[in-house]
C-alpha cells in the first residue's frame, strides 16, 4: 500500500519512491520520513568534519559543512513554509544540499573535477544526487541488487536538484561547470524529473538555493569577523569596496553594474544592527549575532514579499511559481559573499594550503586506484567489483575519496602515499 498523509498541493506522483515501499508509521507522512532519513544518514554526520570556508579544526567557533547545513535548513524551512511549500521537503533539500561535497570544500571539488574530467567530471551537486540515490546505504532493489540510496520521494529529490541538467546541458552549455547528475545516474535523474519543465527548478529547490546563499553570505562574514580575518571598519573604505566589486563581478554577478556594489554596501552599513567595530567582548559578540539575524530576516522578508506580489496568496509548490529575488537583495547578498571571498578565501596566505589540499586528493586518488580494491572500504569494494570498465572503476575511487572527511583524507594519504 502506498504511503499516505500527504499535505495538500502535492500529488501521489510527488510522493513516489524509486523502489516502492509499504506504508509504515501512519503518524508520519512520506516527506517527514525523507527528512528523517537524511538526518540519520552517515553522509550528514560526516559533514561535521568537512570544510565550509576554512578547516573545521581551525578553532571552536568556525562553521563546518554540518553546522552550515543546519543553518540553511532553518532559513529554508521558515521561508518555504511562509510560501506554502511542504516544510519537510524544503528541510530535506537544505540538509542534503552539501552531502556530495568532498574533503576541503570547493577546493577539493576543483581537484576531483580535474581528475574526473575524462569520465564525466565531478560536481558536488551531482555527487549529492549520487549519494541520495545510490551510495548512502538504506535501500536495495530486491530483484537486481542495485543500491537505491535513501530511496527518497520524487518531490524531495527534485527539491535537492540545484542544477536540473546533466553535464553540458545547462543554460551555458559546456561553459558551465555546474550540473546535477552524472551520465551513469541518468536513469534515476530522468525518473526524478519526470514531467518537470526542462531546465527549470521546482520552487522548493529555489528556496533551498536562496537559503544556502543567505546563510553562507551572512555567516561567512560573521566567521571572518570573529576569526579576526576581517575588521568591519575596512568595509567603509572606497578602495576596499572596489576590491569587493571586482571579486563579486568575477565570481558571483557578472552583470554587476558600476556603482551597484557601493550602493548595496552603503545600504547594509546603514542598518541599525550593522556592526562597525568588533573587539571580541561579550557585548560585541552579541551585537554581531544580532546583525546576522537581522540580515537573514531582511533578505528572506524581501524575497517573500516580492514573490507574493507576483504570485499572490495560496500555496506555492513544485512548478506553480518561481521565487522572486529583488535585484537590491541579490546584490546585497553578493556583497557579503564578496567580503568573505576577499578577506578569507583569496588571501595570499591561504594559497599554499589550498595547493597542498589539491595535491593530497590527487595523490590519494592515484594511490587508491593503484591498490584497489584492497585499499577501499568494503562498500566501495562491492561497487568496484560491479564496475564494467576502467572509467567506472575510477568513478568508484572518486566516490570513496569524496566520502572522506578532511581529517580522514589526510590520514589515508599519510598511510597510502610514501
Amino acid at each position: 500500500m502506498a504511503e499516505t498523509s500527504l499535505r495538500p498541493a502535492y500529488t501521489t506522483a510527488d510522493a513516489e519512491r524509486w523502489l516502492p515501499e509499504p506504508a509504515k508509521d501512519p503518524r508520519r507522512g512520506a516527506f517527514a520520513r525523507d527528512r528523517a532519513r537524511v538526518v540519520h544518514s552517515s553522509a550528514l554526520r560526516r559533514l561535521a568534519a568537512k570544510t565550509q570556508v576554512v578547516g573545521p579544526a581551525t578553532d571552536d567557533f568556525v562553521r563546518n559543512r554540518l553546522t552550515h547545513s543546519l543553518e540553511v535548513a532553518q532559513v529554508g524551512r521558515e521561508l518555504g513554509q511562509a510560501l506554502g511549500c511542504d516544510p519537510d521537503v524544503v528541510d530535506t533539500a537544505c540538509l542534503a544540499h552539501d552531502l556530495g561535497h568532498p574533503p576541503f570544500g570547493h577546493n577539493g571539488e576543483a581537484a576531483l573535477a580535474a581528475i574526473a574530467a575524462v569520465i564525466g567530471g565531478f560536481e558536488g551537486n551531482a555527487q549529492s544526487l549520487r549519494l541520495l540515490t545510490r551510495l548512502e546505504p538504506k535501500a536495495i532493489d530486491p530483484v537486481t541488487g542495485r543500491p537505491a540510496g535513501l530511496n527518497l520521494t520524487r518531490a524531495s529529490l527534485d527539491a535537492c536538484t540545484k542544477y536540473p541538467w546533466p553535464r553540458g546541458g545547462g543554460p551555458l552549455g559546456d561553459a558551465s561547470s555546474k550540473f546535477g547528475a552524472y551520465d551513469d545516474d541518468g536513469d534515476v535523474f530522468a525518473w526524478v524529473r519526470g514531467a518537470a519543465p526542462e531546465g527549470r527548478r521546482c520552487v522548493e529547490a529555489q528556496v533551498m538555493d536562496l537559503a544556502d546563499d543567505v546563510a553562507y553570505s551572512v555567516h561567512d562574514v560573521e566567521d571572518a569577523v570573529v576569526g579576526r580575518h576581517l575588521d568591519p571598519r575596512i568595509v567603509a573604505d572606497p578602495v576596499e569596496v572596489s576590491r569587493i566589486e571586482k571579486q563579486v563581478r568575477s565570481w558571483y554577478l557578472r552583470d554587476l553594474e558600476d556603482g551597484e556594489m557601493a550602493e548595496a554596501i552603503e545600504r547594509l552599513r546603514a542598518i541599525p544592527a550593522w556592526v562597525a567595530r568588533f573587539d571580541g567582548s561579550h557585548r560585541a559578540l552579541a551585537a554581531l549575532k544580532d546583525m546576522t539575524s537581522q540580515l537573514i530576516g531582511r533578505f528572506t522578508r524581501a524575497v517573500e514579499s516580492a514573490t507574493r506580489e507576483v504570485h499572490g496568496g495560496g500555496r506555492l509548490t513544485r512548478y506553480s511559481a518561481d521565487l522572486v529575488v529583488p535585484r537590491a537583495t541579490l546584490v546585497e547578498i553578493a556583497a557579503l559573499k564578496g567580503v568573505a571571498a576577499v578577506w578569507v578565501m583569496t588571501v595570499e596566505s591561504r594559497q599554499p594550503v589550498y595547493a597542498r589540499e589539491r595535491e593530497v586528493l590527487s595523490e590519494l586518488v592515484s594511490a587508491l586506484a593503484g591498490r584497489a580494491p584492497g585499499a577501499l572500504a568494503p562498500l566501495y569494494v562491492a561497487l568496484w567489483d560491479q564496475a564494467d570498465d576502467d572509467g567506472a572503476r575510477l568513478r568508484v575511487v572518486i566516490d570513496q575519496v569524496a566520502s572522506l572527511t578532511d581529517a580522514s583524507a589526510t590520514a589515508w594519504h599519510r598511510k597510502l602515499v610514501p
